[in-house]
């Protein structure tokens, strides 16, 4: 098992490079994980710096004194793969955060499609926004990451539309009878650069949606003869091209 992930705001030890972790993080490590001394914990601040480090004593029930090794940082993974997200009802956005972020997605951009039926405005927007984030920053660190995925605010579809066309592969989930879609699994990939994913809403891409993204660049693709709900066809999706780029080999 690899050694537990907690979020630092800064790398900063003392002498002898003793440091302290507090606060809640170190209320977790302390009294949910019940480390001890000679256990090993990693530190990351989420964007790809990350420390080593071993649990030398505890202090009280929220501070864990660690011996902190050198300060790495893990580059950027190439091709990026950014999935912008409909906004699903209920709970089922935070699934599809938790289960892309676990399976290695690097931004993820919530999107107000025409058909969904949830919305984000005024404080229940920012609420739900501040969920996603905090589901994003949870799952990083429960899958051992130390590069945490960006959530971006909430995207307009022109905003989208920009988006796809500065990408270097652009693609948008969509299975329909009448339109025409190729499947994801042998579309031509580039080796670097960025890779924008589309998936819509339960009720699928609008028309209107789908003319103008194409226009920005982006085709139509399939994942399979199954449809899959909005909340779990962008982590299929992420799968599929991690392991079509080599991020997975």
């Amino acid at each position: 098992m690899t050694a537990p992930v907690f979020v630092v705001e800064h790398f900063d030890a003392g002498g002898g490079g003793r440091y302290v972790l507090d606060g809640p993080e170190g209320r977790h490590a302390v009294s949910v994980k019940r480390l001890r001394p000679g256990e090993t914990v990693v530190l990351t601040d989420g964007a790809g710096r990350w420390a080593e480090c071993e649990v030398v004593d505890t202090e009280g029930k929220d501070r864990l004194v660690v011996h902190m090794g050198a300060v790495a940082e893990e580059p950027a993974q190439s091709p990026r793969i950014t999935v912008v997200q409909a906004l699903p009802k209920g709970d089922r956005g935070e699934l599809a955060v938790e289960t892309m972020t676990e399976t290695g997605v690097d931004a993820i951009v919530p999107w107000a499609a025409a058909r969904c039926i949830t919305q984000w405005k005024g404080e229940r927007g920012l609420k739900a926004l501040g969920k996603w984030r905090a589901t994003a920053r949870e799952a990083g660190k429960q899958s051992r990451r130390v590069r945490f995925p960006e959530v971006a605010d909430a995207a307009t579809t022109k905003q989208v539309a920009a988006l796809l066309a500065e990408a270097d592969f652009a693609a948008v989930l969509h299975e329909e009878r009448d339109y025409g879609s190729e499947p994801l699994a042998t579309a031509e990939l580039p080796s670097s650069g960025e890779i924008v994913l589309v998936v819509g809403p339960e009720g699928g891409v609008a028309p209107e949606e789908l003319a103008l993204f194409e226009e920005a660049g982006a085709k139509a693709y399939r994942l399979g003869r199954t449809v899959l709900r909005t909340s779990t066809a962008g982590t299929a999706a992420t799968a599929l091209l991690l392991g079509r780029t080599g991020r997975w080999s």
